[in-house]
């Protein structure tokens, strides 16, 4: 029998129910918030509980964006104290703070630790910004704003205030698992005059424009957003507001120590990546040493460059395109000496203030007086600024992290010898210039040609020519005005307005250096011909590729490989440093990589021992971001269409390097896919749009990383045949253990111990992503780098392209068996149908 105080017991217990917070936004100081109940700002756009970030047990309380999909944690309440069971609960104490409150144990497990009002209540704002504050007076008494987590939100402020003393800043989660204080930090450095930095652990990674600020698109012309910098009696701080409040952006650092600039795309129903400094090696702080400037996207071969009065450190480290070292003052020049004077470098990041200081109310002019008459004074900056007006920053020691920018930036002056830009001064420019108006452009032209041609041609009779390093630069114009035979040693590659110099080894320096291609030498045979290791005379060692006689491919690839990598400079792509042609000969010369390709590692029973789960994760990041350099990052946007284990070259510390560009195709502007009949690759490795009916794009690049990828966790190639269904190959059998939640069962076996699960499966998930049979449905590059690099949420893959290996099998897709091989050589015909 039912009493008659059902109805009403019930209803009670309705309206206690968790359920209860779900359309409000503030927590009074008579309720109890435990795990269930949610707050959700007014404007629905954040929402506020306790959750279990990735694959974690255990519980936390925080902000999330409420109506993403893909769940975006942006402050966690109690990073470094989880919750292990439900007994805890969120209440406002008697002295007016938010506890945390482990009801079993009686003990706070987090507190605001702010307050001594008892009246408080605890609100969700439309910002994302947990604020506790009188019910009444309305006087914040706390916010989540002052002590953020690893995400930079929309009006949060960064950087100290000088009222209350307290510092913001911004640290990465331990893991996608673990929201834990991790490595990575990104605030304001107050050593000298304000910067904002990133260090990973003690490691300096990263540093932004020292004040007086500027930052590009502050003033954001299409009205999206505006970035401001404050430094006065009250904050120094940066922060940035929206002007169209739907768009949701935020700045986010990682474990990695990298700053990314992400923005919610609506279509895609993506985080959008829209800046990285993973994106650029010159935000990569010291990347060309002291007295050096960077310059993104620079059309030069090399983006370091010494400045005025300097000079490479290591002249042989700068020769192989590594700035690391810096520069020096150039020999026979001082400081202090009569004549001194600056040399302006304009719209640049200006140096590290570390060994800075800043003069207020100093002019231009009494800002280069003060540098001058102080020997240690090795550069200043004047700025005008609308809260401090006059502002003179000196630099005393050496001149760290300059990078030079086209569109924005403040102007550096560096003392320079005067004796110095004397030897600099141009030759027509002081003694003629009557002469150089009277002379046509093409006169000129011919006649510098002319004296190039004699000076080479006595040269080649002296025998100077056989020195390696001693590359004289001659334009390929010689060529086309019938120089003598065998004069030019460097091809200058000319694109658009660019010049690359490209340095010719004479035949018997190569042979010399590879023992007349020793067999012992050899590194190994593709379908292009043979590699050898050489030996230099100056001790440098290097790799030959010897275009074969007998290859059909060989001239067009050896050519489109000479001019694209010689463009291309990254750290995880191979180096070219120069080439060999005598008569029918035809070679390449690269750095050498004594660890050669990622296959002998991968497929090798004995080797592949000694690449563990972390050292394989580095490499398919290394890899995705060399991808990433060709198709986004790079001058030109770059197919490579011959990627696989093969084509990975990994240096002494087993970093990859992408190698291999003879089938690489070039598009400029917007073009991203084309078509051919003559379809080249590896089989195995290949895109079924490409394979079949020859369409090639980006996206097929992703298609033979996610075979790639997959190869590195499992160890195995793709072309094997599997017990369970010898018809499949990897793709295919690792799709079958996708499907019955078995993923993990690929992995290679000596990586079992102490595997992190989470990190494989999302792994593997996004080399599903990959090699998704139909293009539009894989991510680009840059999705992959970004997932690579976040916790975000991945969607579902769909079923993959994979290709059966028994040619009986016509109903599926067939790539003709009788072009194609189904070993690790590449493909040079495979008609399309």
């Amino acid at each position: 029998m039912v009493s008659l105080d059902f109805p009403l017991r019930s209803l009670i217990l309705l309206l206690l129910s968790p359920q209860l917070f779900s359309s409000l936004d503030t927590i009074n100081p008579n309720q109890v918030f435990r795990d269930g109940d949610i707050l959700i700002s007014k404007n629905k756009t954040f929402a506020f509980g306790f959750f279990s970030p990735g694959s974690s047990l255990r519980r936390y309380v925080g902000i999330w964006y409420n109506k993403i999909p893909e769940k975006t944690f942006v402050w966690v309440a109690n990073r470094d104290n989880p919750i292990n069971n439900s007994s805890e609960a969120l209440l406002i104490n008697q002295s007016g703070n938010l506890v945390l409150y482990d009801e079993s144990r009686k003990v706070e497990i987090w507190s605001t630790n702010a307050s001594s009002n008892n009246s408080n209540i605890a609100q969700l704002l439309d910002s994302g910004n947990l604020v506790l504050m009188g019910q009444i007076s309305q006087v914040v008494a706390w916010q989540s704003f002052d002590f953020p987590t690893d995400n930079f939100l929309p009006n949060m402020r960064i950087g100290l205030d000088l009222k209350t003393g307290l510092n913001r800043f911004i640290t990465s989660w331990r893991s996608s698992d673990d929201p834990g204080t991790g490595k990575s930090v990104y605030r304001l450095d107050l050593s000298g005059p304000p910067q904002f930095v990133i260090y990973r652990g003690s490691t300096l990674v990263l540093r932004t424009m020292p004040w007086p600020w500027v930052w590009p698109s502050a003033d954001d012309s299409s009205g999206m957003y505006k970035a401001t910098f404050d430094n006065n009696k009250n904050e120094i701080s940066q922060w940035f507001v929206m002007g169209d409040p739907s768009i949701k952006m935020r700045f986010q650092v990682d474990e990695m120590g990298s700053l990314k600039w992400l923005a919610w795309d609506d279509q895609s129903r993506q985080w959008k990546m829209f800046w990285s400094t993973l994106m650029d090696p010159c935000q990569h702080y010291g990347h060309c040493g002291s007295y050096a400037r960077c310059t993104p996207g620079s059309r030069n071969a090399f983006e370091c460059t010494c400045l005025t009065g300097y000079e490479p450190k290591s002249p042989r480290n700068w020769y192989l395109r590594n700035g690391s070292d810096g520069c020096v003052r150039k020999r026979n020049s001082s400081m202090c000496r009569k004549g001194e004077r600056f040399v302006k470098e304009s719209q640049v990041k200006l140096p590290d203030t570390l060994v800075a200081q800043a003069m207020m109310g100093l002019n231009s002019e009494q800002c280069e007086q003060k540098c001058m008459r102080n020997c240690s004074c090795s550069a200043y900056s004047a700025v005008y600024t609308s809260e401090r007006g006059n502002v003179c920053l000196l630099w005393f020691g050496e001149l760290m992290d300059i990078v030079t920018y086209t569109d924005w930036g403040l102007d550096l002056h560096v003392r320079v010898d005067s004796s110095v830009l004397e030897k600099n001064d141009d030759f027509f420019a002081k003694k003629g210039k009557l002469v150089i108006p009277l002379l046509s452009v093409g006169m000129v032209s011919v006649l510098v040609v002319a004296i190039l041609c004699i000076q080479l041609f006595k040269r080649r009779k002296q025998k100077v020519h056989r020195d390696p390093r001693q590359h004289k630069r001659v334009s390929i114009i010689l060529a086309a005005l019938r120089c003598p035979k065998g004069i030019s040693t460097t091809y200058d590659l000319q694109q658009g307005n660019s010049h690359v110099d490209l340095p010719v080894y004479d035949l018997r320096t190569i042979m010399e250096a590879t023992n007349n291609f020793s067999s012992t030498n050899k590194l190994g045979q593709g379908g292009f011909g043979s590699v050898y290791k050489g030996q230099l005379p100056n001790g440098q060692e290097i790799a030959v590729k010897r275009l074969s006689k007998d290859s059909g491919q060989g001239p067009m690839q050896f050519t489109n490989e000479m001019m694209l990598i010689v463009r291309l400079q990254h750290k995880n792509l191979v180096k070219l440093l120069g080439c060999c042609i005598h008569k029918e000969e035809k070679m390449l010369v690269y750095e050498y990589l004594p660890n050669k390709s990622l296959d002998t590692f991968l497929f090798d029973q004995s080797r592949k021992l000694e690449l563990d789960w972390r050292r394989r994760f580095e490499i398919i990041v290394g890899i995705a971001r060399g991808m990433m350099y060709l198709h986004q990052d790079s001058r030109l946007k770059i197919i490579h269409r011959d990627l696989k284990a093969s084509n990975v070259l990994l240096d002494a510390t087993l970093n990859p390097k992408i190698s291999d560009f003879g089938l690489a195709k070039i598009f400029d502007g917007e073009q991203s896919h084309g078509n051919t009949r003559r379809v080249v690759g590896t089989y195995g490795y290949m895109s079924p749009e490409y394979a079949i009916f020859g369409k090639f794009s980006t996206k097929s690049d992703v298609f033979s990383f996610g075979v790639l990828l997959l190869e590195i966790i499992s160890g195995k190639r793709n072309n094997v045949d599997y017990l369970e269904d010898p018809s499949l190959n990897l793709i295919g059998h690792v799709w079958d253990l996708w499907k019955e939640e078995k993923a993990l069962e690929i992995v290679e076996p000596s990586l079992e111990e102490s595997l992190p699960s989470n990190e494989v499966l999302r792994c593997i998930h996004i080399g599903l992503l990959c090699v998704q049979e139909k293009a539009i449905d894989r991510p680009t590059i840059s999705d992959v780098v970004f997932m690579l690099g976040s916790n975000t949420s991945l969607p579902p893959p769909k079923q993959p392209a994979f290709f059966l290996r028994t040619p009986s099998n016509v109903d599926r897709w067939i790539v003709g068996a009788k072009q194609c091989s189904v070993d690790e050589v590449s493909i040079t015909l495979v008609r399309a149908r």
